[in-house]
């Protein structure tokens, strides 16, 4: 295929990074589908011709560059960045060390920010181009022992927002994908936080919340949900902004209760 696009997906290794490189690529698009460790990645369900694994670490300024290097050496021209990578610190805020904190908002917050960054200077030059932000539900409502995880995707939500209206001129695109609850190794693998032992006084309560938000976790619709509401992101050249696999229904009700009365349900589906 000639002038194929070229798409380039944080977090790539597993859940909705997997999902969305599977996507594209059998869409015929080239996929740099970036990761902390090549040599842990999984076998994808695409054409593999169209998928270039590289490492990229969002944490890590030379991995960005040099994965943007690469990308550029092997294909040209980047049309659509998807911040994607992250994980979920989940525990009581008191009990959470401040290295645990800093982590989080270095890989959701930072990160984010510098892959941007490094995206943007040639998409300005070209004058086209879109950066497609994986947020959250959890970037416009919470849920309690998530404080520092709700707090790097409201900053998301913010930036994303305002960078839209600072990249128009350029002709730059900016999305935002706001799923709800996903079946995906964010229940496991991409979760931290304390364990029991530095759970103190919270220990019982945490256990039965917890227990009760990763059954609605293991319940819920797998990533490919979301990858098909990236593709429409990406494809569908709408000025809409916003986009709400699984999680239109609770985001409208929270519109629409408002604060208390949003509280007083949570409290009741959760036994707060």
């Amino acid at each position: 295929m000639t002038n194929q696009r070229v798409v380039l997906i944080t977090g790539a290794s597993s859940g909705i990074g997997k999902a969305t490189v599977e996507k594209f690529a059998r869409q015929g698009w080239r996929v740099a589908a970036t990761m902390r460790d090549p040599a842990r990645a999984p076998a994808f369900d695409a054409p593999i011709d169209n998928i270039a694994v590289i490492a990229l670490d969002v944490t890590k300024s030379d991995t960005i560059t040099a994965a943007f290097a690469d990308i550029a050496q092997r294909w040209g021209a980047i049309d659509i960045v998807i911040n994607n990578a992250g994980y979920g610190l989940v525990g009581p805020f008191e009990m959470t060390s401040d290295q645990d904190i800093r982590r989080q908002i270095e890989t959701n917050v930072f990160g984010v920010m510098a892959v941007t960054r490094a995206a943007l200077p040639a998409m300005r030059a070209r004058k086209s181009g879109m950066i497609i932000f994986v947020a959250s539900m959890g970037g416009r409502l919470t849920f309690p022992y998530y404080s520092i995880y709700h707090a790097t995707k409201w900053a998301v939500e913010g930036f994303s927002e305002s960078l839209r209206f600072e990249l128009m001129p350029w002709n730059i695109g900016v999305k935002i994908i706001e799923p709800g609850a996903i079946h995906t190794e964010f229940y496991g693998r991409s979760e931290s936080g304390p364990r029991d032992a530095a759970l103190g006084a919270y220990k019982s309560h945490f256990n039965r919340i917890y227990t009760r938000m990763s059954s609605v976790g293991k319940r819920a619709p797998g990533p490919e949900l979301v990858a098909d509401a990236i593709w429409c992101a990406a494809t569908d050249g709408s000025s809409k902004i916003r986009y709400t696999p699984n999680a239109g229904l609770i985001l409208l009700l929270r519109r629409l209760f408002g604060d208390r009365l949003f509280a007083r349900g949570v409290k009741r589906a959760l036994r707060v």
